[in-house]
C-alpha cells in the first residue's frame, strides 16, 4: 500500500523548505525580522518599516530598479518589474491563501509610477499640442513682458540665442506656419527655389537670366523651431499670403509664382525687374502690389483685370502707357477663350469684368506715360479711385493735351487727390469749356497738384469755375477744410496756416488805398479801381478806437444808454458839457467817470434805462438822491447777456456779494434794495431769474428759436431747472450747453411753469437729452455726478445719434464723483469686430479729476480724438503712456490688454 506523500511542513522534525524568491515577491517579505521583534497583525501600527529607495531609469520606462537596505548584515538587491503582484506559488500544491502580514502592511511607494510606451507617446503629443496652442496667441501676447517704454523684456531661452538674422532657408521654413515671409535686403538675384519646394513641393524651372541659382545653406534648425516645436506638417501649414522681397537684386520672376493663389500682399519695390511673366496676373487674390523703383517697360495685360486689387504702385519705372482696357478687347477675350478650349485641364481663373473695380490708389509717377497712352474712355478708369498720381510724366506730347483726361477724371465720384506735379502740363489743357457740359465735376476732390508745371492761375481758375467748391491757391501743411479745393500751382513753397492768414490780411490792407474825394460806401470805401472794399471787423474797431477792452465797455454802455427814449441824464450831460475840440477822456473827467466804480454805475444806469422806455427822464445825475430802478424788468436779450453775432446766451454766475459788504461766514442771497453804490452791477445781475436753468424765461425770448450756445456756469443760487408748462422742444438749434460748477447730482429738482407749480425730481442726463436734441457739446464739469448716472441706456440716448438726435461730439465730466465706467464699457462692446458704428459721433471725452480706480481695456475700442484721464486714482497705465503718445497711445495700450 503506497503512502501519500506529505508536505514538508507536516512531517515531524522536517526542515523548512527554502526557495528563491520569485519576481513578484514583495520586497518587505524578504527582510528578516530584527532581533527582539514580535509578530504583529497587519493592522498593527508598530510593525517594522524597512527603508526602501527606488530609482527609476530613463532608458526603460517599463522597468525600475529597487534598492533595499535593511538592518540585517547582508544587503539584498532585487530587480522587480513594476506591475501587478503575483502571489507566491507552493512547490507542492496549489493553494489559495491570504497575503502574509508582512505583505499587507507594506506602505505604498511615494515615487511616480513608470509610464508605458503608449503613455509616454501620449504625454509627448500633449506637450507638442500645448506648445502649438501657445504659439498662436495674439501679437501682444507674443511680445511677452514689456517695460515702461513698451520694449519687450528679453527672456532667457533654453536653447541658444539667435542674435543675428535667420538664414533664408530657415525664414522660408518658419513662414509655413504664419503664411507671411520677408526676404527683403538679402541681395537675392531671384526668388529662392526653396520657397517653391518647401511651400508647394514644386521645383521651378531655371530662369534664362539666371541658369544656376546660388545654393542656400542649410539652416541650423532645419527640423525644429527655436522654441523646440517641430516644423508644421502639411495639414498644419498656412497658405502664403504676404511676400515681401524689396531692396534685392531680382531681375526675373519664375512663372510658377501663379501657384501661390492665396497671395494678398506682394512688395517687390527697389529691385531690377524688367518684365513680369504672364502668369503673374493669375494672382487674383492680390490686394496690395508694389512694383515701384524697378525697370519695367510693360505690365502683363491681365494685371488690369485683378478683381481684388486696392493699391497699385508702379512709380519710378520705364512704362510708356497704361492700357487699362487691354484685357477686355475682343482680341484678348478670343485668345483667352481659345486657350481654355485647347487645354481642358487649364483651371478657370476668375477675372474682373471691368478694369480694376476695387482700385483706390494708383501711383504711376516718374514714368514716361503720355495722356493719350492712358485709356480714359467712359468705363476705363476705376470708379473707386481715390488717389491718382501722374507726377513727373510727359503728359502733353506735340499737339496732344490733357483736356480729355481731365474731363474723364472729373467724373470719378470718389477722387480726392489728383497730382500732376513736375509734369509738362500747360495752360493749353485748361480750356474755358473744360468742365462746361459735366454735371457736378470733381464732387469730392480736395487737392489738385499742378506744382512745378507751366499752368498759371487765371486759366486754371476759369476752367475750374463750374466746380461747386471754393478754390484755394495756397501751399500749406494742413488739409484743406471741407468745401474747399486746393489747387497748387507754380513753385512749391510750403507755408504755415498763420503765414497764409497774414498774407491774406496784408493783401486786403494794401487794397484799401482810397481816393480822398470819393464818398464812403455803407460797407467800406472805394479803392483806386472803383471796387468796393469790405472791411474786416477788427479794422472797423480800430477806426472807432475799440481795440482795448475798456473802450469796448464804454461803447457798450453808451450804446445801451442811447437806446433809451428819452435820453438819459448822462447823455444830456455829455451833450451839454462837451465843447468843441474836447476829447472823450476830458468829457469823462468832467462827468466823474474816470474811476471804475463810477463807470460801473453809469453802465448799470444806462442798462436799466434801456429796459424802461416809459420811465420819466431825470433832470441830472445826483449821487446823493438815487432813484429805485425796476430791477425785475431786466431782459435776457440785453447785449450784456446775449451775443447776436455768436447766437449765444451767457448768464452771470449767481455769486454772493463781496466780503466787504457782508459777513465773513454768513451772507444773504436776497436781492438788496437799490443803494446807488459801487455794487449796483452785482445787484442788477441778481435781478435775473435765479434758477440754474431758467428754460421757461429763455424760451419766451425772441432769440430762442435760433439760440446755439447757452453758458450757465457757476449758477448755484437756486440749483433747479424751470421748464415751461407745456411740453415740446423749446431750443431746437442749441448745440452747446455749459452747466459747469452748478452743483448738480444724478437727479435735479424740476419746476414746470412758475415757481408755484409742482416740483418733481428727474434724472439729469435723460432730461437734457430730451430737451436739447441738437446738442453736440455738453459741459458738466465740477458737479456731483456719480457712475450710477452713466448707465448704458442713458449714454446711448445722450451720445449716440438717432433719427431725433444728432449725438454728442464733446462730453466733459471733469471734477465729478465718477468711480467706474461700466456704461462706456457696454457701449464699447458695439465696436468689437465692427469698426463701422455710424451712430457714434463722440470725439472728446474728458474724465479728469474723478475717482476712477480702473480703466477698462474695452475703452481702447472707442474711436476718440481726445481722451483725458488725468487726476484719477488708477495706477495702471502709468502717466508716461499718454504723456508720450497722447490719446492715440493710451487707446492703443488699452486695446492691447483686451483678452
Amino acid at each position: 500500500m503506497s503512502r501519500i506523500p506529505q508536505p514538508p511542513s507536516s512531517r515531524p522534525n522536517a526542515k523548512p523548505a527554502t526557495s528563491k524568491p520569485s519576481v513578484g515577491t514583495s520586497v518587505k517579505s524578504l527582510v528578516p525580522p530584527s532581533p527582539g521583534s514580535r509578530a504583529t497583525s497587519p493592522s498593527s501600527p508598530t510593525s517594522p518599516t524597512p527603508r526602501i529607495r527606488v530609482k527609476s531609469t530613463v532608458s526603460s520606462p517599463v522597468t525600475a530598479r529597487a534598492r533595499v537596505d535593511s538592518a540585517a548584515p547582508a544587503r539584498t538587491r532585487v530587480n522587480s518589474a513594476l506591475g501587478p503582484r503575483q502571489p507566491l506559488k507552493s512547490p507542492v500544491r496549489k493553494t489559495t491563501k491570504s497575503p502574509s502580514p508582512v505583505e499587507a502592511e507594506a506602505p505604498p511607494s511615494t515615487s511616480k509610477p513608470a509610464l508605458s510606451i503608449r503613455e509616454a507617446i501620449a504625454l509627448k503629443r500633449a506637450e507638442v499640442k500645448k506648445a502649438q496652442t501657445s504659439a498662436t496667441k495674439s501679437t501682444f501676447d507674443d511680445l511677452g513682458e514689456v517695460d515702461d517704454n513698451f520694449r519687450p523684456v528679453q527672456k532667457q531661452e533654453e536653447d541658444e540665442l539667435d542674435l543675428g538674422r535667420r538664414s533664408v532657408r530657415e525664414t522660408i521654413e518658419r513662414s509655413r506656419s504664419s503664411g507671411q515671409i520677408n526676404l527683403s535686403t538679402r541681395s537675392l538675384r531671384c526668388l529662392p527655389s526653396a520657397l517653391f519646394e518647401i511651400h508647394l513641393g514644386v521645383k521651378p524651372d531655371p530662369l534664362p537670366s539666371l541658369p544656376e541659382e546660388p545654393a542656400l545653406p542649410d539652416s541650423k534648425a532645419a527640423t525644429k523651431y527655436k522654441n523646440g516645436r517641430e516644423v508644421p506638417t502639411w495639414y498644419e501649414a498656412q497658405d502664403l499670403q504676404v511676400l515681401k522681397a524689396w531692396s534685392n537684386e531680382i531681375v526675373e520672376i519664375q512663372h510658377e509664382i501663379s501657384l501661390f493663389g492665396s497671395l494678398q500682399t506682394m512688395d517687390l519695390h527697389n529691385n531690377k525687374l524688367t518684365s513680369l511673366p504672364d502668369t503673374f496676373a493669375d494672382l487674383t487674390e492680390l490686394v496690395y502690389l508694389d512694383l515701384s523703383q524697378n525697370s519695367l517697360t510693360s505690365l502683363p495685360a491681365n494685371i488690369f483685370a485683378l478683381p481684388s486689387l486696392v493699391h497699385l504702385n508702379i512709380a519710378h519705372n520705364s512704362l510708356t502707357s497704361l492700357p487699362l482696357r487691354s484685357p477686355f478687347t475682343p482680341e484678348a477675350k478670343a485668345k483667352s477663350h481659345q486657350r481654355r478650349s485647347s487645354d481642358f485641364f487649364v483651371p478657370v481663373i476668375p477675372r474682373a469684368e471691368r478694369p480694376l473695380p476695387k482700385l483706390q490708389t494708383l501711383d504711376a509717377s516718374h514714368n514716361s506715360i503720355s495722356a493719350i497712352d492712358i485709356n480714359h474712355d467712359p468705363g476705363d478708369l476705376p470708379p473707386s479711385l481715390i488717389k491718382f498720381d501722374l507726377s513727373a510724366n510727359p503728359l502733353e506730347t506735340g499737339t496732344a493735351t490733357c483736356t480729355s483726361l481731365l474731363r474723364a477724371v472729373a467724373q470719378l465720384p470718389k477722387l480726392r487727390e489728383l497730382r500732376f506735379e513736375n509734369s509738362n502740363l500747360s495752360d493749353r489743357s485748361f480750356t474755358p469749356d473744360l468742365l462746361g457740359n459735366l454735371d457736378s465735376p470733381f464732387p469730392v476732390l480736395r487737392v489738385l497738384d499742378c506744382g512745378m508745371t507751366q499752368a498759371t492761375v487765371d486759366p486754371v481758375q476759369a476752367a475750374l469755375s463750374p466746380v461747386s467748391k471754393q478754390l484755394s491757391f495756397d501751399y500749406t501743411t494742413e488739409d484743406p477744410p471741407e468745401g474747399t479745393l486746393r489747387v497748387l500751382l507754380g513753385k512749391k513753397v510750403v507755408k504755415e496756416a498763420w503765414e497764409v492768414e497774414a498774407e491774406r490780411r496784408a493783401k486786403i490792407k494794401a487794397g484799401r488805398q482810397v481816393v480822398q474825394d470819393e464818398p464812403d460806401t455803407p460797407l467800406g470805401r472805394m479803392d483806386n479801381s472803383g471796387k468796393e472794399v469790405i472791411k474786416e471787423p477788427w479794422e472797423i474797431e480800430a477806426e472807432q478806437g475799440l481795440l482795448t477792452e475798456g473802450a469796448k465797455r464804454r461803447a457798450r454802455a453808451l450804446a445801451a444808454a442811447s437806446n433809451a427814449k428819452p435820453a438819459s441824464s448822462t447823455d444830456n450831460m455829455k451833450q451839454t458839457t462837451r465843447g468843441p475840440g474836447k476829447e472823450s477822456w476830458e468829457v469823462e473827467a468832467e462827468q466823474g467817470l474816470l474811476s471804475a466804480g463810477a463807470q460801473r454805475r453809469a453802465r448799470a444806469a444806462a442798462a436799466m434805462n434801456a429796459q424802461v422806455p416809459h420811465a420819466a427822464p431825470a433832470a441830472a445825475v445826483n449821487p446823493s438822491a438815487p432813484r429805485s430802478p425796476p430791477l425785475q424788468a431786466i431782459s435776457l436779450s440785453n447785449p450784456q447777456f446775449y451775443n447776436e453775432k455768436t447766437q449765444g446766451l451767457t448768464l452771470p454766475p449767481s455769486k454772493p456779494p463781496s466780503k466787504a459788504v457782508s459777513h465773513a461766514r454768513a451772507f444773504s442771497l436776497a436781492i438788496p434794495p437799490w443803494g446807488g453804490d459801487a455794487d449796483a452791477v452785482d445787484r442788477v445781475e441778481l435781478a435775473l431769474p435765479t434758477p440754474t436753468l431758467p428754460l421757461a424765461e429763455i424760451a419766451a425770448e425772441p432769440f430762442a428759436q435760433t439760440l446755439r450756445v447757452l453758458i450757465l456756469a457757476n449758477r448755484r443760487m437756486d440749483p433747479v431747472i424751470r421748464l415751461p408748462s407745456s411740453d415740446g422742444i423749446f431750443l431746437p438749434y442749441l448745440e452747446e450747453l455749459s452747466l459747469e460748477g452748478c452743483g448738480f447730482g444724478d437727479s435735479v429738482p424740476v419746476f414746470r411753469g412758475d415757481a408755484s407749480g409742482g416740483r418733481t425730481s428727474e434724472s439729469l442726463l435723460p432730461l437734457l437729452a430730451t430737451l436739447f436734441p441738437s446738442m453736440q457739446t455738453l459741459d458738466l464739469s465740477d458737479n456731483a455726478l456719480t457712475s450710477d448716472a452713466l448707465t448704458e441706456a442713458t449714454l446711448s440716448s445722450l451720445v449716440l445719434s438717432s433719427s431725433t438726435r444728432k449725438g454728442l461730439k464733446h462730453l466733459r465730466l471733469r471734477g465729478n464723483r465718477l468711480d467706474g465706467l461700466e456704461g462706456f464699457t457696454a457701449i464699447a462692446d458695439h465696436f468689437k469686430g465692427n469698426r463701422d458704428f455710424p451712430e457714434w459721433k463722440l470725439e472728446e471725452l474728458d474724465l479728469r479729476d474723478n475717482a476712477i480706480g480702473k480703466l477698462p481695456p474695452e475703452l481702447g475700442l472707442l474711436p476718440l480724438d481726445v481722451f483725458l484721464v488725468d487726476g484719477n486714482v488708477f495706477r495702471v497705465p502709468q502717466r508716461r503712456i499718454w504723456e508720450r503718445e497722447g490719446t492715440k497711445g493710451l487707446l492703443s495700450w488699452l486695446r492691447g490688454r483686451i483678452e
